[in-house]
């Protein structure tokens, strides 16, 4: 089991080309022998993970990544690991000893892409006399530039600084306390079926009661077949109905159009993720064609139900919706897939990303901005094919509508 600090940890990735001192880097900054050190170029073949309390900055884990320009069939693959390993960073320190390459600039324009912060760090300035020369042509790309000897451990101080001023502030974006004023009354409907967890809500559910309570209004849970008769018993309308995505048309069907829907999925795909990209990449879906690529991606690996949402539901949903036949793959687990597995993907519709953090949701919406693919997530997607995605998004005065 992971650990529950895990995802609190910053993770700072050291990249650059072989031999430049990224593991030597490591060892001045954690002022300890941890990371193997050689002249040889590409003694780290792998991406290496220290985790440790670092002061100032406390929990990090520290990637340290094999050389960008490793050679033959073997160094292609290192690469592509190191290239990976990016896609766990908050922030990137991109070592250097001579002027700018095609290496670095692919690095840059990676960590823009993924929106990493990243520090140039010009190592080895004991040794390299035309120091003034490298930096110059760095500052095209970042002023964030500082100069160090990790073998000499001259400057490592303001480098944890710098390392320190770059990391950014994790954000949090409430599932829907900043929707919800005291005294309001808020319907929830929360089916019981063979996906609910036996004797448990989902964490959705259990933080919008939670949030709901302590923005001192009024939380009614039910269940869909029970929501009309509820209704009936209230002597005023809800404020705001939140339901499970998959009995959103029963839902509709039961309230008055004023009464303020959205759905629990929809809130999670602004609680972890962009709401905006998310409801965006919809567009997509009408330029699909015959034998498209469509990835079906969730953040967690679980036993499949016979009518699984991911697996059954979406797919059969989304070729009734355009009556072709889609090239329709699933992927589940805690690791973005190869480029060469997403590369061709005209849509990456994606689970509600309940277990994953903000933090890491919002990577993988960044990886598939990289890579180009539009991305929605479940909640989006099945309002959207049930013709509801309009009502759903009214409650977010902030978003325009797609």
């Amino acid at each position: 089991m992971a650990s529950p600090m895990k995802g609190y940890r910053k993770y700072i990735a050291i990249t650059g080309k072989r031999n430049v001192g990224k593991s030597t880097l490591i060892n001045a900054i954690l002022n300890q022998d941890i990371a193997i050190v050689s002249d040889f170029p590409g003694t780290t073949t792998d991406p290496v993970y220290r985790t440790m309390e670092l002061v100032p900055l406390g929990p990090v884990t520290i990637v340290d990544t094999p050389g960008i320009d490793d050679e033959g069939l073997v160094g292609e693959k290192r690469i592509k690991k190191a290239t990976k390993a990016l896609y766990k960073a908050d922030i990137a320190l991109l070592v250097v000893t001579d002027v700018i390459s095609n290496y670095e600039k692919e690095l840059i324009d990676n960590f823009k892409k993924l929106n990493i912060p990243f520090l140039i760090i010009i190592n080895k300035i004991d040794e390299i006399e035309n120091i003034e020369k490298i930096k110059k042509t760095y500052l095209e790309y970042t002023s964030k530039i500082i100069e160090i000897s990790a073998k000499e451990k001259k400057n490592i101080e303001k480098l944890k600084e710098e390392i320190a001023k770059l990391l950014p502030n994790e954000e949090e974006v409430p599932l829907i306390a900043d929707l919800v004023e005291p005294g309001q009354l808020i319907i929830l409907v929360v089916p019981i079926d063979l996906g609910a967890p036996k004797g448990r809500l989902i964490m959705p559910q259990v933080t919008a009661i939670r949030e709901i309570l302590d923005r001192e209004a009024i939380a009614v849970v039910t269940k869909e077949r029970e929501l009309r008769h509820t209704l009936e018993k209230l002597n005023q309308k809800p404020d705001l109905v939140i339901t499970d995505s998959q009995s959103v048309m029963k839902v509709v069907s039961d309230i008055d159009f004023d009464i303020p829907l959205t759905t629990f999925s929809i809130l999670e795909a602004r609680h972890k993720g962009d709401l905006k990209i998310l409801s965006e990449g919809i567009k997509a879906i009408e330029n699909l064609n015959e034998n498209d690529k469509v990835i079906i991606m969730e953040g967690c690996s679980h036993r499949p139900l016979t009518e699984d949402i991911g697996r059954v539901k979406i797919p059969r949903w989304l070729t009734n919706h355009l009556g072709i036949n889609l090239n329709i793959e699933f992927f589940a687990g805690t690791e973005f897939p190869d480029y060469d597995i997403v590369k061709d993907a005209k849509l990456i519709i994606h689970c509600g990303g309940c277990t994953l953090t903000r933090k890491s949701m919002i990577r993988r919406i960044n990886i598939a901005n990289m890579y180009n693919i539009p991305i929605v997530n479940y909640g989006v997607i099945i309002s959207y094919l049930h013709g509801v995605l309009d009502r759903a998004l009214e409650v977010f005065p902030e978003l325009k509508r797609v």
